[in-house]
């Protein structure tokens, strides 16, 4: 995984998947459109300032609610490179991996960043920089697999990955 850098967004504690899609939205397909609707009744001013690449900053309990995929999908397409929160909602967590969303729990840099703040992020050293402040944060690096799934852009496409690495072991043989 690469190092990622960008503009820091702040949310608060308890943001749910309806936080981040209104239900009214789950009749949409087009990811792009979802994440046209991200956060646009709970956080207005993320939804219209968001640019390819930012970082989501989160409270505790990040991605409660329902367990609905919708909200990680719209996270995505809406251009976010990286959860960072103090903890998450345990399905949340797991759709984020299974969708290639970066969650990344480190409750020192939710405390450490504020709104505007620029951060460079390097998953594999467990490092996030605040380089508008000079202050880095340490947090424990997801495991090798999960890195993987997240490098390889989704889950399914992991799988692929492995199944024809797989594959082409046997015709060698």
């Amino acid at each position: 995984m690469s190092t990622l850098r960008g503009k820091a967004w702040q949310v608060g504690d308890n943001v749910d998947t309806d936080q981040i899609i209104a239900g009214r939205y789950l009749s949409l397909t087009d990811p792009e459109e979802l994440g046209r609707h991200c956060f646009e009744g709970a956080y207005p001013e993320l939804a219209e300032g968001f640019a390819q690449g930012d970082v989501i900053v989160a409270g505790e309990n990040f991605g409660c609610g329902s367990s609905r995929e919708h909200a990680v999908v719209a996270l995505k397409a809406m251009g976010v490179s990286c959860i960072v929160a103090s903890s998450f909602a345990r399905i949340f967590f797991r759709n984020c991996i299974n969708l290639g969303l970066l969650p990344l729990d480190c409750p020192s840099a939710v405390e450490g960043i504020e709104v505007g703040d620029e951060v460079c992020i390097d998953p594999v050293a467990g490092k996030i920089e605040n380089i508008s402040k000079g202050v880095v944060f340490d947090f424990k690096p997801l495991p090798p697999f999960l890195q993987e799934i997240i490098a390889a852009g989704d889950l399914t496409a992991y799988v692929r990955r492995q199944l024809s690495g797989a594959r082409g072991a046997e015709v060698r043989r």
